[in-house]
């Protein structure tokens, strides 16, 4: 039986993983740091893996709680088979996390006495600006509510329930551990009349092992419609929701149809500080970037080939990894068969043999009920050029700057540099250009730093003109 729309991670309960795994190094320069979904609070992880159809939608969670207090609430539509239901390992969502988020990067001026270094360095692209409820079948016929089927996978006991109102559904889920929020009767309401049915989970105490962590739950359903269901999660929070979307495809990049799709600034020169807080800096710059666009845009933070990365934050998934989060088609007729990678370029890292035909998309939402107001609604396309969220630190030679003339000029060409590099990152937060310039020099990026007096800002024409 085919399962239907199933969804949302952004369904009550669901969260963020935290992420330990080692950093793999990549390409000639120097991988930094990462910004993955650890750097925000309250979000929520969902890997969809899409082909014609066919979807497996895994769903992670981080809660801390109690295993007894955990409960999850997610529309669907069709009644799900037990064989459609399975548990994943959270390691999975850990390392298809990592290797997607945005990175920082950094590399070295060379001498600029040494001619053919310093001209290559001409010649390089200038910075771009609970247990099953026995007996509770008769209680929920009393309200209108059918348990239309009830299984066990791994631990957690799943039913799934359909309605006559809201109010009697949300009455049962709450006197049976649920604990739906005031306010979620519309919203109920309005997935009861599309004729969509609920996918409850509850962790059963007597198959839980104790740990801390809850394994993700997967689902896998076929559809016409591509989508993910958001707004139930929106009426108990208490302010603006994240939302990571892992989208894996074998055409291209997946984009959202009824919101606007954004891709973040990206491969921009910031200054040497930002090394030190890059989780601040991206948190402020993703911030920024959602304000300009008044809060309603869906953001893409990565989208690339599976079978390589430059810079690697982690290692590719293998082919092993991808069938567990649901790539069917890697065994089917030739699309995904392994293949040999090319010969690596010097510094890449290319771990041995990689699935072809995987192509990952990385979308990073926040939203609230006023913001998105509708389901997300996405679309596989064709488009396989490679992008990521990407921030480069250029770290200046620091010799004699009356060594050679070359040396003199690059000396105020860093001036040049580091006050670009001040305006990107106003552009990209939204931080005050005083406060930039002033850490900047108090790390030694300024004119005195290097022995150069300040050029006067040259008026613009207009500013001439009448003898401004």
């Amino acid at each position: 039986m085919a399962l239907k729309r199933l969804l949302s991670a952004c369904a009550l309960g669901l969260a963020s993983f935290a992420l330990s795994a080692p950093v793999a190094s990549a390409f000639c320069g120097f991988y930094v740091a990462k910004a993955d979904t650890d750097l925000f609070n309250d979000a929520s992880k969902v890997v969809l893996v899409r082909d014609d159809e066919r979807t497996v939608i895994t769903m992670a969670s981080d809660y801390r709680g109690e295993a007894s207090e955990f409960a999850m609430v997610v529309p669907v539509v069709d009644i799900p088979e037990r064989e459609q239901i399975n548990v994943a390992n959270p390691a999975l969502v850990d390392h298809l996390d990592e290797y997607t988020a945005p990175r920082l990067v950094e590399y070295y001026d060379e001498n600029p006495c040494d001619r053919v270094m310093y001209e290559r360095m001409a010649m390089t692209e200038a910075p771009q600006p609970a247990p099953m409820m026995g007996g509770a079948v008769d209680e929920a016929e009393d309200l209108g509510v059918t348990i239309e089927a009830e299984y066990e996978v791994g631990e957690y006991d799943i039913l799934i329930l359909s309605a006559e109102e809201s109010d009697g559904l949300i009455t049962w889920l709450n006197g049976n551990g649920y604990r739906i929020p005031d306010g979620a009767e519309e919203v109920v309401g309005a997935y009861l009349k599309r004729g969509m049915k609920f996918f409850v989970a509850k962790v059963n105490l007597e198959r839980h092992d104790g740990s801390a962590m809850l394994r993700p739950i997967q689902v896998a359903y076929e559809d016409e419609d591509f989508m993910l269901p958001i707004r139930l999660g929106t009426v108990n929070a208490e302010g603006k929701q994240e939302l990571f979307v892992f989208a894996i495809t074998r055409k291209g990049r997946v984009e959202t149809l009824n919101y606007q799709t954004v891709k973040l600034p990206s491969n921009m020169d910031v200054p040497i500080f930002v090394k030190d807080e890059f989780g601040e800096f991206y948190k402020a710059m993703f911030e920024h970037q959602t304000e300009k666009r008044g809060g309603k845009a869906v953001f893409m933070e990565y989208a690339w080939d599976m079978s390589w990365c430059d810079p690697c934050a982690a290692n590719p998934l293998s082919a092993s990894q991808l069938r567990e989060l649901g790539v069917m088609w890697l065994d089917e007729g030739g699309a995904g068969d392994i293949q040999p990678m090319p010969r690596p370029m010097p510094g890449r890292i290319r771990p041995g043999p990689q699935p072809v035909d995987a192509f990952v998309t990385r979308l990073h939402v926040r939203y609230d009920g006023k913001t998105f107001p509708e389901d997300l609604m996405f679309q596989v396309t064709g488009d396989r050029e490679n992008y990521q969220g990407r921030y480069v630190l250029r770290h200046p030679w620091r010799g004699d700057y009356g060594q050679c003339e070359a040396a003199g000029e690059y000396a105020e060409g860093l001036v040049e540099r580091w006050d670009a590099e001040a305006k990107t990152l106003r552009e990209l937060t939204g931080w005050e250009l005083e406060e930039i310039k002033t850490k900047m020099a108090d790390g030694g990026y300024s004119a005195a730093a290097v022995g150069v007096t300040p050029k006067k800002e040259k008026k613009k024409w207009w500013q001439r003109l009448w003898g401004n």
